[in-house]
Parts: structure tokens; C-alpha cells; sequence
């Protein structure tokens, strides 16, 4: 079943490579399927040609964590933090200002 999904968002990317949802989907969709070269570059994708898809941040820098690679999430919830900020998404950037912080912590100690 979870082939079947990640086939048919494959063929939705295929049809329009450029949206950002699909994009989006498909990290997220092999991210679940413990895929992550192929969710980090997707995510990374979003980073560069959709930056203001502030969702990005969030699920990148968790990947990042989750890679053991502290310093670049950390990275990423800051650039997150601008974008959101920017677009005035108070919402994403208490959630960016909320992993960040913990991050921080777990760090100091």
C-alpha cells in the first residue's frame, strides 16, 4: 500500500515536477518509508527552489536530528525562522523557535 502511494505521487511529480506539495509529499512519504537520501533531497529541493515552504524547516531539521547532524538542523530551524518571520507565519515560527530552543538545551547538557 505504501509503495502504491509513493508510486501514484511519483506520477503527480512526474506530471508537474515544479509544485512544491508534491515535493513536499514525497519527502515526507519517504521519510516514512525510511528513504532518507531520497526525503533529504526533496527537502533540500523545497529549500532551495521554494523557500518560502516554511514546512520545510521543521521536517528537514528533524531529519537532521535524527541523522545525527545537530549543528545543521539547528541551522536549518534558524533559516526557518527568517522565512517565517518574513511571511509572518507566527504559528511555524513558534514551532521553529520551539524545536530550536530544545535542541539548544539538549546540547548544553
Amino acid at each position: 500500500m505504501a509503495i502504491d502511494r509513493l508510486e501514484r505521487l511519483l506520477e503527480f511529480f512526474n506530471n508537474e515536477p515544479n509544485d512544491p506539495f508534491l515535493k513536499y509529499a514525497l519527502a515526507t512519504e519517504y521519510l516514512r518509508l525510511n528513504n532518507h537520501e531520497k526525503a533529504l533531497w526533496f527537502y533540500l529541493d523545497l529549500i532551495k527552489n521554494h523557500a518560502d515552504y516554511v514546512g520545510t524547516y521543521y521536517h528537514l531539521g528533524k531529519l537532521y536530528e535524527m541523522l545525527m547532524e545537530q549543528q545543521k538542523a539547528l541551522e536549518i530551524y534558524e533559516q526557518g525562522m527568517i522565512i517565517a518571520k518574513n511571511i509572518k507565519d507566527q504559528h511555524a515560527l513558534n514551532e521553529l523557535m520551539g524545536v530550536y530552543n530544545s535542541l539548544q538545551d539538549e546540547l548544553l547538557d
